[in-house]
């Protein structure tokens, strides 16, 4: 009986036995390398069975089952499953993922996949950017991306548009966002874009929530924009290419003034016997004169080499542009060079990257663009009895009259004003994977930011400037240097949590960043003796920072971040801040219920609430403030050299901006990704705000940097992209983007005191710009206007105004607040279409609900601004005097709502047409052509409606382009 029993148990315990020597080994690589994987997850399907890869990418997993399902993945690569039917080994090869959820995208220091990011942000690749001959990299980003606004450039060559993350959070201190290119941020005071050639750039990545940002901490309130330029790739053939781009621009509009023959109609019926007799007998367009047909070449070769262990990738660029104001013009030579190679058994990842650049600016006199509109339109440009044969007016002594306009042609042609900036920007960067610890991996970069800089300014004798200049020798020099000093390194940590099916990322890391300035300006006095003036400057930034992120059965996705700052530009009481954020993402696709969907291919909600600094007030040592204006540049001589000086006189108790910010969204995909996009919403405040103004009411001559106030901007951002179109022939893509965004001014108390913000005359010093004044409960941008009175036709009459209070006295109490520079809302659209070899694709931009005013007809469009001068000239206006016939320029007319014009716009921002040549020597010959601004809808009366901040005078107008280019690839 015992021996039966004992049989039975052996026949029981067999199977056991036999399972739990089942035991599977083997090695995962990727595709693309051909190299190990480190941490690559190894596990049973449905259980809490699995492993990691090691350093070589092996793993052993005891106690398979026959028949089992094991389960292969890595971030960024296709899951891979294999049935277990006895192999003993298992050698798995993992393919980069296409689908975008598994997509690897950036974060602050780190990356992660799509599917898992729980923070506002967006990427856009190379494939999306803007065509065109690009200089600046911003221009890549225009209509891209929603909350990022981005306003065109002005014509001005290597001019670079203004970009917006949200709006900004501050009022007076630096709104740009945080730029880091390939792990270095940048000096925000030499955030100088252009140094990048555009054709090197692989990405943008825009953070825009504060759960995002705030592990940057005490610099990060305004967003951040990680750039990562083009690297070679392991295991490639060689590749060739030479690309070249040839371009003429032209002005879209000029302003509307009088013509010769109009002015002198004019003057015969407004002006007295004196007016008339000052008319001359030309017509000239003084606009025809100062403008011309600019022109630019764009040269890139590029070559790029993969091996098994090392891959090498060089650009050289060369770009030279001549601008549409004459004698203005932008010149680059460019190199961007990196080396991949790795060591040890590949555990050790080094890449290195350097941006190279010389850059000359040839800077034209742009007094002219104004001059032009204002000067006389029947006087000549040549006179025999003006400087070099230029027309001037004179006083009756023949000297030049100082106060008049000066000949715009002359300007131009007098001034010689160059710049050259030298930089260098490079970067090493170690990943190592630590042996012993699967998962672990320390990541370390050393980067220098250098940049060395010359400018010239000098005078020549070819217009009446120097004659009517009190300093008969303008010449001005300037060099010095700038240096970034980059040192980080973390320690990333990423492990599977097999019991409760979770997975597991830590991040830990300290940075030091240096800034350093120098400087030397040398001047002449009325003498011509020298005056030379050094200037120095420095601060330092310290961050420890830290991230966890834990996922939960591929459902939950939490994510914290923590960062301590400090800067040297507070003083030790204000010194360090701790910011932090937190997200959470609910990945709704990976139910059964969506998984089983025929219709929703993604779906995630996203949500997350954190706090961000701003510390960057222009200068360093604001902690030791200047007591007045005046002794901001006090001066002291050691031999024959100045150096400025700071003296502590003045307190002010500086401390950081600070934003908190919640934001929630959702991202969605429909149809296998046929339509997919996100939406988002957040509310942010931010505290403290960094204004310059005066200390304490009646203190006007006291000024300095000080914390005031508050403000919370709010707004909603759509993202939708639609491909049309999939097939081997034919594919088309759309993209559109709508951001909805207002900003409150909800408090102007000085700190802690809440005090009130002394207020000065409107016009004056302190918080008010003109025709903009802050005020509680109104954008930044209102404008602060006297209401115009119209008659029966709508008709402006003259000098009438609403008198609000009605004491039959207009004065500034009578002013109202009437619309804002900030429009509503903007959008993008963006088209790719591509017919076997034909490609086609272009950008809208536009923006409805702002409003401009117009200065550069308030200043005009009147009788006095034309004839009631202090000396013998007479001035020009715009043609709307034709219309408005304004008598006389009282104050109120110039601040008259009348010049506040609605300011909404659509603008073609690019088109271009491209086919493709293949042919069997090379790979492929591409022929592109490409129109920039091609078109412009608007019921602005101004040269361009889109301004930066709703007050348009004179600018260097933007002009139409249109590009040929080839593109060659050996």
């Amino acid at each position: 009986m015992i021996q039966k029993i004992k049989f039975a148990l052996i026949l029981l315990v067999l199977p056991a036995i036999a399972m739990a020597q089942n035991v599977v080994t083997g090695t995962v690589t990727d595709t693309a390398a051909n190299l190990p994987v480190l941490g690559a997850s190894v596990v049973v399907k449905g259980t809490s069975n699995g492993t990691s890869t090691d350093f070589d990418g092996k793993y052993t997993l005891n106690n398979v089952p026959d028949g089992a399902t094991l389960v292969f993945s890595y971030l960024g690569f296709t899951p891979q499953e294999i049935v277990y039917t006895g192999q003993s080994v298992i050698n798995v090869t993992l393919e980069e993922s296409a689908d975008q959820l598994d997509a690897i995208v950036l974060i602050g220091y780190g990356s992660t996949t799509q599917e898992n990011v729980t923070a506002a942000q967006t990427t856009v690749s190379d494939e999306e950017f803007n065509k065109g001959a690009i200089v600046s990299p911003g221009q890549l980003l225009a209509g891209k991306a929603a909350g990022v606004q981005v306003t065109a450039a002005t014509g001005r060559p290597g001019d670079g548009p203004r970009i917006r993350v949200r709006a900004g959070s501050t009022l007076s201190a630096n709104a740009d966002p945080l730029y880091v290119v390939d792990g270095i941020p940048l000096d925000s005071r030499n955030a100088n874009l252009n140094t990048i050639n555009p054709a090197d750039i692989e990405s943008f990545t825009i953070l825009k929530d504060a759960s995002a940002t705030a592990i940057y901490g005490n610099r990060a309130s305004n967003g951040v924009i990680l750039i990562t330029t083009k690297k070679g790739k392991l295991n490639s053939d060689l590749q060739v290419g030479y690309n070249v781009q040839f371009a003429a621009n032209q002005n879209t509009d000029e302003v509307d003034v009088l013509t010769g023959d109009e002015f002198r109609a004019l003057i015969n019926e407004i002006g007295s016997p004196e007016d008339i007799a000052l008319l001359g007998n030309a017509n000239t367009d003084w606009q025809d004169e100062i403008y011309q047909t600019g022109t630019q070449v764009i040269h890139n070769f590029t070559v790029a080499k993969g091996y098994e262990t090392t891959a090498l990738r060089a650009n050289i660029g060369y770009t030279n542009q001549n601008g549409t104001l004459k004698r203005s013009g932008y010149e680059r030579a460019s190199i961007n060079a990196s080396v991949i190679q790795r060591l040890l058994n590949n555990d050790l990842k080094l890449t290195l990257s350097v941006q190279g650049a010389m850059e000359g600016i040839r800077n034209a006199d742009e007094g002219a663009i104004g001059s032009a509109i204002d000067f006389d339109p029947t006087q000549p440009v040549f006179a025999t009895n003006g400087p070099n044969g230029f027309f001037e007016y004179r006083l009756n002594n023949g000297n030049v009259d100082g106060l008049a306009p000066r000949n715009p042609v002359g300007l131009l042609e007098s001034l010689i004003a160059e710049t050259e900036n030298n930089q260098i920007r490079t970067t090493l960067q170690a990943d190592y994977k630590i042996p012993g610890v699967p998962g672990l991996s320390f990541n370390g970069t050393a980067g220098i930011d250098y940049n060395e800089f010359e400018s010239f300014s000098g005078r020549t004798a070819g217009s009446g400037v120097l004659e009517a200049s009190s300093n008969p020798f303008l010449n001005s020099f300037n060099d010095g240097f700038r240096v970034n000093q980059l040192l980080n390194g973390r320690f990333d940590y990423k492990t599977d949590l097999s019991g409760i099916d979770s997975s597991l990322e830590l991040t830990v890391g300290s940075s030091y960043q240096g800034f350093r300035r120098e400087n030397t300006s040398l001047n002449f006095d009325a003498d011509r003796n020298p005056i030379e003036i050094d200037g120095f400057n420095e601060n330092i930034l310290i961050s420890f920072f830290g991230r966890a992120s834990i996922d939960i059965s591929d459902l939950l996705v939490l994510s914290a971040s923590i960062s301590r700052d400090g800067t040297s530009r507070f003083s030790p009481d204000n010194r360090w801040g701790t910011f932090g954020g937190a997200s959470a993402g609910l990945k709704l696709t990976n139910l059964d219920i969506i998984q089983n969907s025929n219709i929703i291919s993604q779906l995630k909600l996203r949500g997350g609430y954190g706090v961000t600094g701003q510390q960057d007030i222009g200068e360093d040592f604001l902690f030791i403030p200047r007591s007045t204006p005046s002794t901001d540049q006090a001066r002291v001589q050691i031999g024959e050299r100045f150096f400025r000086t700071v003296r502590p006189e003045l307190v002010t108790d500086l401390k950081w901006e600070e934003t908190s910010q919640w934001n929630v969204g959702i991202d969605y995909g429909f149809f296998d990704d046929r339509l997919y996009g996100s939406v988002d919403a957040y509310t942010r405040d931010t505290e403290d705000l960094l204004q310059f103004g005066p200390l304490a009411a009646g203190s006007l001559g006291n000024f300095a940097l000080q914390n005031v106030g508050a403000t919370n901007s709010r707004g909603i951002e759509i993202d939708a992209n639609v491909d049309l179109f999939r097939g081997e022939g034919f594919n088309w893509t759309v993209g559109g983007n709508l951001t909805f965004n207002e900003i409150e001014i909800t408090d102007l108390s000085l700190g802690d005191n809440d005090a009130p913000v002394p207020q000065t005359p409107v016009g004056g010093a302190g918080f008010n710009n003109f025709i903009q004044e802050w005020a509680v409960g109104a954008d930044p941008t209102a404008f602060l206007v006297y209401r115009q009175v119209y008659d029966a036709d709508g008709n402006p009459l003259d000098g009438v105004f609403v008198d609000r209070n009605g004491d039959n006295v207009i004065n500034s109490e009578d002013r109202v607040r009437y619309k804002k520079g900030n429009p509503d809302a903007f959008f993008g659209f963006t088209s790719n279409m591509s017919y076997n070899n034909f490609d086609m694709s272009f950008t809208l931009r536009g923006a409805v609900g702002g409003y401009n005013y117009n200065n550069v007809r308030a200043a005009r469009e009147n009788a006095d601004a034309i004839t009631e001068n202090p000396g013998n000239w007479l001035n020009n206006s715009t043609d709307g005097i034709l219309d408005d016939r304004f008598s006389s320029a009282p104050l109120p007319l110039l601040f008259s709502s009348e010049y506040v014009e609605k300011s909404d716009f659509v603008r073609l921002d690019n088109l271009s047409l491209g086919y493709t040549f293949n042919t069997d020597t090379l790979r492929s010959i591409r022929a592109s052509v490409t129109g920039t601004n091609l078109f412009v809808i608007t019921d602005y009366s101004g040269l361009d409606p889109e301004i930066g901040n709703g007050v348009d005078g004179a600018i260097f107008p933007r002009s139409r382009g249109i590009i040929f280019g080839l593109n060659f690839e050996f």
